[in-house]
């Protein structure tokens, strides 16, 4: 049970669905040398095949790939089209290709990813850009989730809903469709590729997956930690999020203004060595702040003048009670209060179990812990311990709407529920 007497358990489950898939580029493995039967590349030998079909039956088959997947997935054409622009290494030494053949080139070189087959979990949110419509006294909302699929691969997708005034919430429709964004522009640099990525105009938000792109996410975008920030008067949305490259990983920032255009860049600094990093929804003192963990322990507070380098901080939270022994780290970025930041934790006890903490920062001071949880806000009940990870519960983001926290939380690393409870009854048990 929880110490927040106002806590309670929406009945409302979040749940992984298979049938939901994107299409990503296929790249056939290479062989070695010594068993090629000609010097041409694997992918050039399938292409030779594909133009060695007459017209009639490179039609039939194209019109056969067509209606197999009609209805899974917007606009085929123009995205075989689009693989067979990314073929031209394969496509070089043939002088010229009809439009048949050339859609029918681009199906090959493709295949279907279930993204969020295993699970979806770890959520974060955010008010929507666009409150037009919304019912009085409520607010919309976009979440953000951690979609794994097979392999263990993370990507990132989107759901939207609305908080009511008397507390439900209720999610929006989500689309059986779904799709990856173009990129538009991509810049490598000493620290790593920066990308520009942009969903077509008729994506619906649940639609839009942003699926590794780069060498450092190649085995997963994880935990995306949505802040809406505010500097000067201007609005933008940030997310902190793990890349992990399948043997490293490092810290890095994705923004956007409108949930359509994206741009994605490494960080540098010590700091972002490690996971789990937290923006504040605006500058502290003059400076970008966030909260993050570099010693597998402790919280640390760590400002940046210029938003990309983040170097060493200083140690503010320790593991104190014993549910949180073996490590704390941020559970999302703070939240502005009256009475300071909140920042809720996780914390890690015996037999690894997660639970999820919440500490009250001075609002001038960060640095400075006004108020601390001395018992979890949120643990596994025993409906909750089984899944892909057990005994674990985890958030990357709450929202105050009122005086009511929301907090999406993963359980088990598979699904997503939500609790909701009272700021100040959590604020004077902080304190007390």
């Amino acid at each position: 049970m929880s110490v927040i007497q106002s806590l309670t358990r929406l009945p409302l489950q979040l749940r992984p669905d298979p049938s939901r898939v994107v299409v990503r580029p296929f790249k056939p493995a290479t062989e070695p040398r010594d068993l090629k039967s000609t010097d041409k590349t694997r992918a050039n030998r399938i292409v030779d095949r594909v133009l060695s079909l007459d017209a009639e039956t490179a039609t039939g088959q194209l019109t056969d790939v067509l209606e197999n997947f009609r209805g899974r997935h917007r606009q085929l054409l123009e995205i075989f089209e689009e693989r067979a622009d990314e073929m031209e290494d394969a496509l070089d030494s043939h002088e010229s290709f009809t439009p048949t053949q050339r859609q029918l080139v681009g199906a090959y070189f493709l295949h279907e990813y279930s993204f969020e087959a295993s699970a979806l979990f770890n959520p974060s949110i955010v008010r929507h850009p666009d409150q037009r419509g919304v019912i009085d006294g409520g607010v919309r909302f976009i979440m953000s989730l951690r979609a794994v699929g097979e392999g263990h691969i993370s990507s990132l997708t989107f759901l939207t809903g609305v908080i009511c005034p008397d507390g439900r919430i209720l999610m929006d429709a989500k689309s059986h469709l779904a799709a990856i964004p173009r990129v538009t522009n991509r810049r490598s640099g000493p620290d790593g590729d920066e990308v520009e990525l942009a969903f077509r105009p008729q994506d619906d938000i649940s639609e839009c997956v942003i699926f590794p792109i780069t060498s450092s996410q190649a085995n997963g975008i994880e935990d995306a930690r949505f802040v809406e920030f505010i500097d000067g008067g201007h609005k933008t949305y940030y997310a902190t999020y793990t890349a992990y490259s399948g043997h490293s990983i490092r810290t890095e920032l994705m923004e956007t203004r409108d949930f359509d255009t994206f741009r994605m860049y490494p960080l540098r600094g010590v700091a972002v060595r490690n996971k789990g990093m937290a923006m504040f929804p605006r500058r502290i003192n003059g400076r970008y702040a966030m909260i993050g963990r570099q010693d597998n322990e402790n919280l640390y507070l760590i400002l940046s003048d210029d938003l990309y380098t983040w170097d060493d901080g200083v140690p503010i939270l320790r593991p104190e009670f014993p549910w949180e022994f073996v490590q704390i780290g941020n559970c999302g970025p703070p939240i502005e209060t009256e009475y300071g930041w909140l920042l809720l934790t996780h914390g890690v006890g015996a037999v690894r179990r997660y639970a999820i903490g919440a500490v009250l920062l001075d609002k001038d001071d960060p640095a400075k812990v006004i108020g601390r949880l001395k018992e979890p806000l949120l643990r596994p009940e025993q409906s909750e311990r089984a899944g892909y990870v057990p005994n674990v519960v985890y958030t990357c983001g709450a929202i105050l709407h009122g005086k009511q926290l929301v907090v999406p939380y993963g359980i088990a690393d598979t699904i997503t529920s939500f609790v909701t409870l009272n700021i100040d009854e959590l604020v004077g048990a902080m304190r007390g």
